[in-house]
């Protein structure tokens, strides 16, 4: 694979956890954060180590866990960790930001996941109001 395609993790998650999350980041990039205390909410970028394996990234088809409608659907469809490309993705509240280290609110990735990215959570741009899901979507917790 050539250098274009290449996912430089730029941290990683430190302490896990809903409440309260403690996120890394790599001495080299932390001067990226500059101006992060701005934001109430960020947008991370990780990746998902522990569903890093040939099967897991084979999967095509699950009946998503965390909904109480048992339907089966395509992995480009759900929140399904079993992707061929193994990157989840969280909206954060931003609690503290200090040196290289942030805390957050509701990060659900486990300790030890690498950062890919990380970016500002802009209402205008980021929040689509009257956006359409399918029914199963909207029975049981929140994703």
């Amino acid at each position: 694979m050539n250098e274009k395609g290449k996912i430089r993790f730029i941290g990683i998650v430190e302490k896990e956890g809903e409440k309260e999350a403690r996120i890394r980041f790599f001495p080299e990039y932390c001067a990226g954060l500059k101006g992060i205390e701005g934001f109430s909410h960020l947008i991370i970028l990780y990746w998902m180590h522990l569903r890093d394996d040939d099967a897991e990234r084979q999967t095509l088809l699950v009946f998503p866990k965390r909904h109480t409608v048992n339907v089966e659907t395509g992995i480009f469809a759900c929140r399904s960790p079993s992707r061929p490309n193994p990157i989840g993705l969280c909206v954060v509240e931003l609690m503290k930001a200090d040196g290289c280290i942030l805390t957050v609110k509701n990060l659900d990735a486990f300790e030890g996941s690498p950062i890919i990215d990380i970016k500002p959570y802009i209402p205008r741009a980021d929040s689509v109001p009257d956006a359409r899901v399918p029914k199963w979507v909207l029975h049981g917790p929140a994703t």
